[in-house]
């Protein structure tokens, strides 16, 4: 007997939202690169950013000359690469290397530019940045870190560890080095939407080990996973 209720040709794609990035009107973007599924939010200001898929912004947020992993957390005015102003000058000012702002015929010092950008940051995958932290140039988090509210981070950050304080010091790991072994290899942020798909019951309801027995298994790597 036919089935009264014939599923459309599309039906496995119904599982999935578009796949667009989501801006903000009031948000600015200059030569940034969205992933599927990023969320921009109000007032977040963007400069040569590289952001990873699943990965969003609260409001009021800010980053520059930054690579930014995929599924990360990233709460309301995060300040990622606080740009360096020359020390070793007569004046910190931007009047001494954006003298076009207020002189004419006095060209901006691309010099501050190379050195700023020579500097960027990296931020890994499943990283969950607090409110008001700030990343300083140069710095690299690492998968699955949490930086605290308020943090300022100086060092870079090891994965899978908390951190937090001015300047932000370690606190915790969120796992025992075995499980974040586990959770490296098993690169479940590269997994194909099916998978993610698939695998978010489990990750709500199973613990930790439980998960990764399972998983481990049903990895769409199974070179990763049996690292």
């Amino acid at each position: 007997m036919p089935d009264p209720t014939p599923r459309p040709e599309n039906f496995e794609e119904l599982r999935f939202r578009p796949s667009e990035p989501k801006i903000a009107t009031t948000a600015e973007l200059k030569r940034t690169r969205l992933g599927r599924y990023a969320e921009i939010g109000a007032r977040v200001i963007l400069r040569e950013v590289e952001v990873g898929d699943f990965s969003y912004f609260e409001r009021g947020g800010e980053a520059t000359y930054t690579v930014i992993g995929k599924f990360c957390s990233i709460a309301a005015n995060v300040r990622i690469n606080a740009l360096a102003h020359p020390t070793d000058r007569l004046t910190t000012h931007k009047i001494s290397y954006r003298p076009n702002e207020y002189f004419r015929w006095l060209s901006v010092d691309q010099s501050v530019g190379e050195k700023r950008r020579a500097q960027s940051v990296r931020i890994g995958n499943d990283v969950w940045i607090g409110h008001g932290a700030v990343v300083m140039p140069g710095v690299s988090v690492g998968d699955g870190a949490v930086i605290g509210g308020g943090a300022v981070v100086t060092r870079d950050v090891p994965p899978f560890t908390i951190v937090a304080g001015v300047p932000a010091k370690p606190i915790r790991a969120r796992f025992s080095s075995p499980i974040a072994d586990r959770i490296a290899a098993l690169c479940w942020w590269d997994w194909p939407l099916e998978t993610l798909f698939d695998a978010v019951p489990d990750m709500q309801a199973l613990p930790i080990e439980a998960f990764l027995d399972k998983w481990d298994a049903q990895s769409p790597f199974p070179s990763a996973s049996a690292k």
